[in-house]
């Protein structure tokens, strides 16, 4: 610091106070020198400096202000989205619970109807059956009444004579007429 005020007691004391030189003392210049760059940069610098400083910070802020406009855009996108998303699975819920009922009322429906269509084929089964049962039985009746009628015209033909034979007829003849009588 010595250095500098013994510098600016020099000032007062040139010994040729009209000459120009040239001063070798660097560390007597340079504090003046820098002394007077920065007042000059200062003052034909600070409108300069301003400028770009408020060009800068004009910069920043729209930056700012167009973040928050997006900020608040993707804010309201996402609002959208999530109330999409919840009427989405509302009505995916309300799909989900009314395809359960139909399944069930269709699982419902169809054990029902494989219900009534098993018993109608009990019921067609003993049906066939009872018709099979009833036709085998006249079968069996047919073959027991041939056997028995040609058991009997055999054994009429065997025992019947003729004059048997015409009381037989005479005898059938007479209970057609009587019953022919009735009917009258």
């Amino acid at each position: 610091m010595k250095n500098v005020t013994d510098s600016f007691v020099s000032l007062g004391h040139w010994p040729s106070a009209g000459s120009f030189g040239f001063n070798t003392d660097i560390l007597a210049t340079n504090p003046i020198n820098l002394s007077v760059v920065l007042g000059v940069l200062i003052f034909f610098g600070k409108g300069v400096l301003n400028d770009l400083l408020d060009n800068r910070k004009q910069r920043i802020l729209s930056t700012i202000q167009n973040s928050e406009e997006l900020r608040r855009g993707a804010i309201e996108q996402l609002e959208r989205a999530r109330a999409r998303l919840r009427k989405v699975e509302m009505e995916a819920d309300e799909y989900r619970m009314n395809g359960y009922s139909e399944i069930e009322r269709e699982k419902v429906n169809l054990i029902n109807a494989t219900s009534d269509s098993l018993k109608q084929f009990e019921i067609y089964k003993n049906e066939t059956l009872h018709f099979e049962q009833q036709r085998a039985i006249n079968q069996v009746r047919q073959q027991v009444f041939q056997q028995a009628l040609q058991g009997a015209l055999g054994t009429l033909n065997s025992c019947l004579n003729s004059e048997l034979h015409f009381r037989t007829i005479s005898a059938n003849i007479g209970i057609l007429g009587s019953m022919e009588e009735i009917t009258d």
